[in-house]
């Protein structure tokens, strides 16, 4: 088939190299978001699946909007067969979803219905499920509501980040959004509507979010933190400045800190919670580079009884 991929982040590319390199399709062009300002200067900076396309020698284009018209005219000048799709970014009118004959295909990265929206997989690590995957389904004006082609799982594991889960969930889905354009093409593989039952929503995490709540159990406080690895970064409050927290594991044998109350040894520091402690591992004090948790509390010189958060 002529294909259109439309994608944006890192997390994108694996699929986009994989339907390169499958030889059966035709990548003829790819979509992405507009150059974008990034590091200490802002200046404009392609995104990954930008970068990586005009390597290939691949036609980009980055449209404003996808209604309009100008992408739309040239999104049917190219006509497509299927237009296949990995963390675009941005909303498809029903102009853009009827120019491919055989529609827009997205490589979501849950089990549908389970986790439709923009962050499934730190909803996923913070819900604490065992087991996760990732869906290709047809894209209807719906929410991540179309029927699915086919499905892939992959086992969340107990120290999973976000960041560690979603990168090992981007390379099994590009062979599963590969798999999907041959069945598609040779007329073997057909759209299920979703069940009915089952449906649960993953918005955008907020820097709000993953603010940790001391009161919570340690096993909640350690999902908030992994769920919130690499971005957006959960974090607390210490002496009025935002403390990132990178690493924190529960310690299930200490239980005398409040939450919230900091208790610094030579090479530990563990935070009381509503059930147990954790140990901070790795943090980033505002301003500064990630460093041990033990080094930071040499630095800022913990006093007894001292709090983490607001």
């Amino acid at each position: 088939m002529k294909l259109v991929f439309a994608g944006t982040p890192e997390v994108a590319v694996p699929a986009l190299d994989a339907l390169i390199a499958s030889g059966r399709h035709e990548v003829a062009a790819v979509v992405t978001r507009p150059d974008a300002p990034a590091g200490r200067g802002r200046r404009l900076v392609a995104s990954p699946v930008a970068e990586r396309a005009e390597e290939a020698g691949i036609k980009v284009l980055k449209p404003a909007r996808p209604r309009d018209e100008d992408f739309l005219a040239r999104l049917r000048e190219i006509a497509p067969d299927c237009c296949p799709v990995v963390a675009y970014g941005a909303l498809l009118p029903k102009t853009a979803l009827d120019v491919p004959a055989r529609g827009w295909v997205n490589l979501h990265f849950s089990l549908l219905p389970a986790w439709r929206g923009a962050a499934p997989v730190q909803h996923a690590v913070m819900a604490g499920d065992e087991v996760t995957g990732a869906s290709t389904f047809l894209i209807e004006e719906g929410l991540d509501s179309g029927p699915v082609y086919g499905v892939l799982t992959e086992e969340v594991r107990p120290t999973d980040t976000s960041g560690d889960l979603l990168t090992r969930l981007a390379f099994a889905g590009a062979g599963l959004l590969v798999a999907t354009m041959d069945g598609i093409e040779g007329g073997t593989l057909h759209a299920v509507p979703q069940p009915a039952d089952g449906v649960t929503l993953a918005p955008k995490i907020t820097v709000e979010d993953a603010q940790v709540q001391w009161s919570a159990p340690a096993l909640r406080v350690d999902r908030v933190v992994r769920g919130c690895t690499p971005a957006p970064g959960a974090w607390t409050l210490f002496r009025g400045e935002r403390l990132k927290l990178i690493q924190a594991v529960p310690v299930l044998d200490r239980a005398d800190l409040a939450p919230g109350e900091l208790s610094a040894a030579k090479n530990n520091v563990y935070v009381g919670t509503g059930s147990h402690a954790v140990e901070l591992l790795w943090v980033q004090p505002q301003g500064k580079k990630p460093m041990r948790a033990a080094d930071w509390a040499r630095g800022v010189r913990i006093v007894h009884g001292e709090l983490l958060g607001s």
